[in-house]
């Protein structure tokens, strides 16, 4: 499921309404979102009842942190612990993530673990990831230093994965969830290593790196728990099928067209749209979230053609409807908002070709959407209150 930015709380309710529905009639046992694996393993232990680590900081704490520390979340995270209190362990639904982003915080996971399963081990891994130590805080830095033809870490963060998953069924006898997060974590690391470094080489071959990673993470769940059906949230770019969009068309490509390949009419993949409204945004990467006014789509895209349908809200599913969907076999124009959002180049920033028809298999419409509601306020010491996200 979809969403046309990353911060409409009409978008966030509706595929929790759907994942409810999902999980609780048609046994769905995965929510695998757009986020970094260590923030999203926090929220997984609250909904599986498993003890926080000692050594947890606060989740989704760096920019953009409204993305998923935000009511609308936190509301179906706390839905989602007390039904897996009617679970047993084994039949209790995760909250996991796919991206990439999570460089520091994955390498520290990897040396806590080793740390506590194997000092050696650890100690090797300590001196492998050395090479990344000087770039931790900065790793966009580490893509401009290989670039510049500076020493690259690819061997070494290479090395640690493979030594690790060498030791898997001996660490795996201890604590397979345990084992799992951790070579999970390895290979963050070395995919974060390489998506740095092609930063600078392309955008096309940095969002291809971090797509493939995104579902090669998908694969890895689906491939570790016996009946595993997942709903997975992203946005629009992510979820729709690349290959019918101005994206593929330019040589990307995205999760939706690798699970489109891979599994056929076993995935569907359902966009979410909007034409105006509010949504919670920044002017810059990096910058202060704000609450900023989404603009009436242009006559010339598909948001205007939903518009001009006459409802405020509806789901448009077109399989075996080809009375539907040759109204969507045009390429039109379709807007997408991420984490920035600027009104004033929205044509240019904003908006892109596609072929909806092929892009999705349904389509949920907002006429008006509003801005999520990002989490604040002052620290509690009530654990029950703030976990996961640590107010």
């Amino acid at each position: 499921m979809g969403e046309a930015t990353h911060g409409s709380s009409e978008f966030y309710r509706a595929r929790s309404a759907i994942s409810r529905h999902l999980i609780q009639n048609h046994g769905f046992n995965i929510v695998a979102v757009e986020a970094d694996w260590p923030d999203a393993a926090r929220i997984d232990r609250f909904v599986r009842h498993h003890a926080p680590l000692a050594s947890e900081q606060k989740a989704f704490a760096r920019f953009p942190s409204w993305m998923w520390r935000n009511v609308e979340v936190k509301e179906f995270a706390d839905w989602l612990h007390g039904e897996n209190g009617h679970r047993s362990a084994a039949d209790r639904v995760e909250f996991r993530g796919l991206d990439i982003y999570s460089l520091t915080q994955s390498i520290h996971a990897v040396l806590a673990y080793l740390g506590r399963v194997d000092p050696q081990a650890g100690a090797r891994a300590r001196r492998r990831y050395g090479c990344l130590t000087p770039w931790q805080d900065e790793p966009q830095a580490y893509g401009h230093h290989a670039m510049m033809g500076g020493k690259t870490c690819e061997e070494d963060v290479t090395q640690q994965l493979v030594a690790l998953l060498a030791q898997r069924l001996h660490y795996e006898s201890h604590d397979g969830e345990r084992f799992f997060d951790a070579a999970q974590s390895a290979r963050i690391v070395r995919a974060a290593e390489r998506y740095y470094r092609a930063m600078y080489r392309g955008a096309t071959e940095s969002w291809n790196l971090r797509d493939r990673h995104m579902f090669e993470t998908l694969q890895s769940l689906i491939g570790r728990r016996p009946g595993a059906k997942v709903i997975v949230w992203a946005h629009n770019s992510h979820i729709g099928n690349a290959a019918v969009t101005a994206m593929g068309w330019e040589g990307e490509f995205n999760i939706g067209e690798l699970c489109r390949t891979a599994y056929g009419d076993e995935m569907v993949a359902i966009g979410f749209g909007t034409d105006r409204g509010t949504v919670a945004a920044a002017s810059d990467w990096g910058s202060e979230m704000e609450v900023k006014t989404v603009l009436p789509a242009r006559p010339d895209s598909y948001e205007h053609l939903f518009r001009h349908c006459g409802h405020a809200r509806a789901l448009f599913d077109w399989r075996g409807r080809p009375d539907l969907r040759g109204l969507l076999d045009v390429a039109r124009l379709e807007r997408a908002i991420g984490v920035v959002y600027r009104p004033d180049t929205e044509f240019l920033s904003h908006y892109f070709q596609a072929v909806m028809s092929e892009q999705f298999d349904a389509y949920v419409w907002f006429e008006t959407s509003h801005a999520i509601t990002p989490l604040a306020g002052p620290a509690s010491h009530e654990m029950a209150e703030t976990y996961p996200f640590g107010l």
